[in-house]
């Protein structure tokens, strides 16, 4: 049996989702598969491919070892390299 996938960028690493709407509901976690079925069994057709990607997203994904460095290094307190939202050009949210 063939498998089908979703692959997408994320934080600049190629992630594999489930690409059947059996694969996602297998994978999501049990708290969430009644919202999904009822969801996706009322979508449109024109919109079914984003719903499928969207509750695809919101299952569990192998974590990528430098990031759980990062996110080690962060909890004991080494904030190296960090940036904080008052040191960034936010320009872009201006209004005026």
């Amino acid at each position: 049996m063939t498998r089908h996938v979703l692959t997408t960028h994320i934080g600049g690493r190629e992630v594999t989702l489930p690409g059947t709407i059996a694969d996602i509901r297998e994978a999501l976690p049990e708290a969430l598969r009644a919202d999904f079925e009822r969801e996706i069994e009322s979508v449109s057709a024109d919109e079914l491919f984003g719903v499928m990607a969207s509750w695809a997203l919101r299952t569990p994904q192998a974590h990528d070892p430098d990031e759980d460095a990062l996110v080690e290094r962060l909890k004991a307190g080494d904030m190296t390299g960090m940036k904080y939202a008052d040191e960034l050009d936010d320009a872009y949210r201006s209004t005026g």
